[in-house]
């Protein structure tokens, strides 16, 4: 696909982008070369390839899924300027 002028005119129109007639001729050729180095990527063989998240090898350090710090509810309640049967009390917001 060739980016001519009109293309880079209509790229950058489409993203708000002011650009000038002397901008769009300096900015064609380098996104024509970018969408050949694009249709080249395309061409290589990546069937034997399996995909991949990150270039290195990486494992997570996981930990256990326990609770460390329940049944403080009283506690916490006990910060509140206003709490009603365990839960905090707060002004009523829609009329």
């Amino acid at each position: 696909m060739a980016v001519d002028i009109p293309t880079v005119k209509k790229i950058a129109s489409l993203a708000r982008i002011a650009i000038t007639e002397d901008e769009a001729a300096r900015i064609a050729p380098e996104l024509d070369n970018i969408m050949g180095w694009i249709e080249q990527l395309s061409e290589v063989d990546t069937r034997d390839v399996e995909p991949m998240t990150a270039v290195i090898a990486n494992t997570l350090r996981l930990r256990d899924d326990v609770v460390s710090d329940g049944n403080v509810r009283d506690a916490v309640l006990a910060n509140a300027p206003l709490a009603d049967r365990g839960f905090f009390t707060v002004p009523k917001v829609i009329e």
